[in-house]
């Protein structure tokens, strides 16, 4: 989905106030996001994400009524739009300075005090979007990578199930990074709910982990999230096993621009390439 078609799945929802030309485009993946005015809107690559995009509205009702800083939601159910989900929230006011690993490790740690909500949670299925993901990248990759990265998923997705947790399982953020905090006048608050899952705490602090790793977040930076948090999950024996799986899963992920885009086949190769070669030391740059 490009922006043109997410811009007429905008129009045909009619959920804004004025055009949906109008509306800035603030992020394209997964979803195209929009704002105008005080609305924020999701709308979502296809139809598969439907279910998905009624779950995070339900993960957002819950966090509103637990008292949780979190993104809101201003309508309560998901439309859909020629065939593509679509989410109406409320938008943030404008950010007072950049989100923290710190930031994020506070509201790590509101969240994983939470008892289970009233709703299924599906478990972090972190490996799941790999096969959608390879198949949309299509011919623009080489087959013997999309393969490589298959048997990569099955692997990690056996020894993840033979994992012991050091920290109670139960909700956790599931794509646990500083842009997915907004800092405003009031403070952190969490954004992009979708990967809300009931799992290991541990897959919420694996992520950064592999930001000092792979992307360069400093030293720095990464011992101050460990000291908001109060643990540093490398010093459990099941962090490289989670950590690897995200590997898996974040390089896949960027093989679905890989045909419109060449940054991100140059990307795809990068990461591929330094998982072959076993080289933990080459750096990733986030797309």
């Amino acid at each position: 989905m490009d922006e043109t078609r997410a811009r007429e799945v905008l129009a045909a929802a009619d959920v804004l106030p004025g055009p949906a030309r109008n509306a800035a485009l603030l992020a394209l993946g997964e979803n195209a996001v929009f704002a105008a005015g005080d609305l924020v809107v999701k709308v979502g690559r296809d139809a598969e994400l439907l279910d998905r995009a009624r779950r995070e509205l339900d993960i957002a009702l819950w966090l509103a009524k637990a008292g949780v800083p979190a993104v809101r939601a201003a309508e309560p159910e998901p439309l859909l739009a020629e065939g593509h989900p679509v989410t109406v929230w409320h938008r943030l006011p404008d950010p007072v300075r950049p989100a923290e690993p710190r930031d994020l490790a506070e509201l790590l740690r509101v969240v994983h005090a939470l008892p289970a909500p009233p709703f299924p949670l599906p478990p972090r299925d972190l490996l799941g979007g790999v096969e959608r993901w390879l198949r949309l990248a299509g011919d623009a990759i080489d087959p013997a990578d999309a393969a490589y990265l298959r048997e990569r998923r099955d692997g990690f997705a056996a020894a993840a199930n033979g994992l012991t947790p050091h920290l109670p399982p139960g909700p956790i953020h599931g794509d646990a990074l500083p842009r997915n905090v907004h800092v405003g006048p009031d403070g952190p608050v969490l954004v992009d709910l979708e990967t809300f899952s009931t799992d290991f705490r541990e897959h919420d602090l694996v992520v950064m982990a592999l930001s000092r790793d792979r992307y360069g977040l400093p030293a720095a930076a990464y011992d101050s999230f460990v000291a908001a948090y109060g643990w540093d999950v490398r010093e459990w024996e099941g962090c490289p096993v989670l950590r690897g799986a995200r590997e898996t899963a974040s390089c896949a992920w960027v093989s679905q621009h890989a045909p419109s885009n060449p940054k991100a086949l140059a990307e795809f190769r990068r990461r591929v390439a330094s998982l072959r070669d076993g080289d933990e030391t080459v750096r990733w740059y986030p797309f």
